[in-house]
């Protein structure tokens, strides 16, 4: 059967959030997503809370919003329950791409049929998958300005990367990238972009094709940059860290919402296989140096830095922003990319005190209390 495409408004808003599960002895990650989920489960609250492939991890999402600010009220509830829910278990919850120095090995998989099968699967993969992201999801009116949504956002992946970027240590070393994460990701065979079809017909040739095969047997096993999300009626941007704070978090929702209202109204470029030339490339720069990295733009084939480019698109932004009322979340992000983004603060607090453990219980600290 065909994958139907569920009618939703466009241009609203939902984020997920993979976030860690912290030792207060040592700052290392540690099992507990199972006793916080039944506690949640007793008690009303906003939000949904799920477990992921460890026991180290838990993932929370928020409803659909049209507004940012609504959707970023609504993660500070969810992220107070989460928080007094770990107190009581004597927990701390972080943000972050990646745990500075868990060491994967020790992770116990969720019990959980499908992340069991994916730990067969994939073997030691799935325990280095315990890395965090965050997820996008903007809605579409039907599939093929989903397909076009989510072509045209390849674009600005750079932007989402250099941006969210909070992932500069894995297992006690400086790792040289902002987003150590990425590499994780990029170890999985579905993993990367998506194929270039333009119209949802045309998708669901490729998914039935890839079903054929048996590579594929849903949605869920496509692990994209950004990919579809058909039962949704979204597009997905998937290629974020779990940023340090809730505000981070909110801003980055309002990026996407800013600059799908501008791909939807402009149409600023020919949706195209030479968008993807140089997507892996520009990728690489973004996650190993931030916004110190360059991009090639696809289109007119020049070089520039990163922070100049993002720069440029919120000035073509601005209008959408003001329309939207995502103007003052921008600037916290065009603040990031002159200051530094979460990567540079990660390394900058570790040069002050030389410890991990005091690193994650800095970062513990910055996620219960960002507004």
């Amino acid at each position: 059967m065909d994958l139907e495409f569920t009618q939703s408004e466009a241009l609203s808003l939902g984020v997920e959030l993979e976030l860690q599960i912290v030792s207060r002895l040592d700052g290392d990650l540690t099992q507990g997503a199972t006793e916080l989920l039944a506690l949640i489960e007793r008690r009303p609250h906003r939000g949904d809370f799920k477990p992921e492939m460890t026991e180290s991890m838990i993932e929370v999402s928020t409803g659909v919003h049209r507004d940012s600010n609504e959707l970023g009220a609504e993660l500070l509830s969810v992220r107070d329950t989460l928080v007094a829910e770990a107190d009581r278990l004597n927990l701390l919850i972080c943000g972050g791409g990646a745990h500075p120095f868990q060491h994967w090995a020790e992770r116990k998989i969720f019990d959980k049929p499908r992340f069991h099968q994916l730990n067969d699967l994939y073997g030691y993969l799935a325990k280095q998958f315990t890395v965090f992201g965050q997820h996008i999801h903007v809605g579409c009116p039907n599939g093929d300005e989903a397909m076009f949504l989510l072509h045209g956002l390849s674009r600005y992946i750079p932007h989402f990367i250099a941006l969210s970027a909070a992932s500069p240590y894995y297992q006690g070393v400086d790792t040289a990238f902002d987003s150590s994460r990425l590499n994780a990701i990029s170890a999985f065979p579905l993993s990367g972009r998506a194929p270039l079809v333009k119209r949802w017909s045309e998708f669901n040739e490729y998914f039935h094709n890839m079903q054929s095969f048996g590579v594929v047997e849903s949605m869920k096993d496509f692990y994209w940059d950004i990919r579809p999300k058909p039962e949704f009626g979204t597009v997905e941007i998937r290629i974020c860290d779990t940023p340090l704070t809730v505000q981070r978090a909110t801003a980055l929702a309002a990026y996407a919402q800013t600059v799908c209202r501008y791909l939807l109204v402009e149409r600023p470029f020919l949706i195209e296989e030479s968008l993807y030339a140089v997507y892996t490339y520009n990728r690489f720069q973004a996650a190993r140096f931030g916004f110190d990295g360059n991009l090639i733009d696809p289109g007119s084939k020049t070089i520039t830095s990163l922070r100049d480019d993002f720069n440029a698109t919120l000035e073509n932004l601005a209008p959408h922003a003001a329309e939207l009322g995502t103007s003052t979340l921008l600037q916290t992000l065009q603040q990031a990319a002159s200051e530094g983004n979460d990567a540079r603060w990660m390394r900058d607090t570790f040069a002050r005190q030389r410890s991990f453990g005091d690193l994650v219980w800095q970062q513990a600290q910055l996620w219960r209390n960002s507004r």
